[in-house]
């Protein structure tokens, strides 16, 4: 499968979503809705995948989700050239009121999950010199009191990031951490545990979209809270 062209730009390489196949992790949450409607304005095709499908059924977290999210795509397709992972679980209260359950479900889901989706997918994105994005969020550079289990599975997946860039840079391979401030998703409304705090008004989950799909086109790594300011 030839790789999608890729011109320069002013932030480097311009990557052109026109055509491009798309596998959206948690296409039916609030900011996955959000990167996929942009997605799709941008002229990509966007297949959505979580346990509700609605295009690829798979559970992010079963080791097997990344060969599934493979399959669907080329079945379907016949290419992939990006999966966006927009899927994620959220708890509340202090560590040690923690049930050792919930945090081994907040890493399973936040860390663990991507990981393994990551490791599944890289071989068909280096045919395309795709891409591989995932939103981690502002916890994963700021850790917060209340917190601590869901700031570190998401600042362990960053992590885990960072080191997956170094691996695949020689395939051609774009790795993005996307880690926008709060962002109205609806997620803290639904923890595993725990009671959300007191929060401000968080961002437009569109904006943060748009912000995400930006990254990808202008062919960046990182993208800090900073940089939804």
């Amino acid at each position: 499968m030839p790789p999608r062209e890729m011109a320069t730009g002013q932030h480097g390489r311009v990557r052109e979503l026109m055509g491009a196949v798309v596998v959206v992790v948690g296409a039916t949450g609030g900011l996955g809705a959000a990167v996929t409607d942009e997605l799709r304005r941008r002229g990509a095709t966007v297949l959505g995948a979580g346990r509700g499908g609605p295009d690829i059924v798979c559970d992010l977290r079963d080791g097997g989700a990344g060969d599934a999210v493979v399959r669907g795509a080329l079945g379907t397709e016949g290419r992939l050239d990006g999966v966006v992972n927009a899927a994620g679980v959220v708890a509340f209260g202090a560590l040690a009121d923690t049930d050792p359950v919930v945090v081994e479900e907040l890493f399973l889901t936040n860390t663990m999950g991507p990981m393994w989706l990551a490791r599944s997918v890289v071989p068909a994105l280096a045919e395309t010199r795709g891409f591989f994005a995932a939103i981690t969020g502002v916890v994963a550079e700021q850790p917060v009191a209340g917190m601590v289990a869901y700031g570190a599975s998401k600042a362990a997946l960053s992590s885990a990031l960072a080191g997956l860039r170094r691996e695949v840079r020689r395939l051609g391979v774009q790795v993005i951490d996307v880690r926008p401030p709060h962002t109205e998703t609806g997620l803290a409304g639904r923890p595993l545990a725990g009671v959300a705090p007191r929060l401000a008004t968080g961002l437009d989950p569109a904006a943060v979209a748009r912000r995400l799909v930006q990254a990808i086109v202008d062919d960046e790594q990182d993208v800090p809270a900073a940089a939804f300011a």
